[in-house]
């Protein structure tokens, strides 16, 4: 068990949980070098998205709260895309495609829930649990373009950059965001000992990127880790931590060396979970985005939207 205190709750917007690690897991779909993005495509398998974010959507609705709808493109960036067989073009296709798809199930939607925000989901350029390659901040910005642009040019609301392992690509992406007239949000992973796999603290990734970019990013988020990993690092009232809005956490207190050779899924004890977010509630005065990571799915966004709203 990973040890955790209880705390106060706060209202959430939802969204959702591991979208990769559900797909492969609980739905028996294949997805190469843990990317999603081609089944928008898959003749056989392109129903299973849509499938996946109707059980989170169905469940804001029931609960009569708003939705960040992130596009399934998390590894739908050029290098990744490269592996995978794709070209440059194709990938620029798909991720317009990816966030059409999105405000198709906004539509549907639309009567149920009063808000579903479209966001653009970029991920790491390279290993999302290891940092032993690194880009500068125009580097990143300039290889980010492509997906950015996509997004642009279909509509989404917002750019994510997810499961961020270093500032200078974090903050590359919000460069580009800011060049294209993109809303941004940052979203961190952290190691075991609450700092980013490049060793920069939350508290000086947050600090840097608001300075460089005169507080570009409409907020932060922390993702792809279990609050146990973060939690005691949310101690005090520094102003820092008043810009971390959203939670993904994963299910499983396993460290990261530990998930990428694991062969079956942690789901974690769902209890458990729900109770740190409320522990994070108390620690983030502005925390209300609430979703999942590795390992999680519906069940477990149902448990912490109980466990934060009572």
């Amino acid at each position: 068990m990973c040890q955790q205190n209880n705390t106060d709750r706060n209202i959430p917007v939802l969204t959702d949980g591991g979208l990769e690690t559900d797909i492969i897991f609980n739905r028996g779909v294949d997805l190469p070098h843990f990317a999603s993005f081609p089944l928008i495509d898959h003749p056989k398998h392109k129903s299973v998205i849509d499938d996946y974010y109707r059980e989170y959507l169905d469940f804001a609705k029931e609960q009569n709260t708003d939705y960040v709808l992130e596009t399934p493109t998390w590894r739908a960036s050029p290098d990744w895309g490269y592996k995978l067989g794709y070209s440059v073009s194709e990938m620029f296709e798909l991720n317009k495609r990816a966030v059409e798809q999105m405000q198709k199930l906004r539509t549907e939607y639309q009567d149920g829930i009063s808000k579903i925000t479209v966001s653009g989901n970029i991920g790491p350029r390279f290993d999302g649990y290891v940092f032993d390659q690194a880009m500068t901040v125009d580097e990143a910005r300039i290889y980010n373009l492509v997906q950015v642009e996509a997004f642009r040019e279909t509509g989404a609301d917002v750019v994510t950059a997810a499961t961020m392992t270093n500032v200078n690509e974090a903050l590359g992406i919000v460069l580009a965001s800011k060049e294209k007239g993109l809303d941004a949000v940052v979203s961190f992973t952290v190691e075991l000992d609450g700092n980013l796999p490049s060793g920069e603290s939350l508290k000086y990734a947050i600090e840097k990127i608001d300075s460089e970019t005169d507080g570009y990013p409409l907020h932060y988020m922390i993702n792809c880790a279990h609050p146990s990993h973060f939690a005691d690092r949310l101690h005090g009232d520094d102003d820092w931590k008043l810009r971390i809005k959203g939670v993904r956490a994963n299910a499983s207190c396993k460290s990261h060396a530990e998930l990428d050779e694991a062969t079956e899924l942690d789901p974690g004890d769902h209890d458990e979970l729900a109770d740190w977010y409320r522990v994070l509630a108390g620690h983030l005065p502005n925390l209300y985005i609430y979703g999942g990571c590795c390992g999680t799915d519906v069940s477990h966004v149902k448990k912490i939207y109980s466990a934060v709203t009572g």
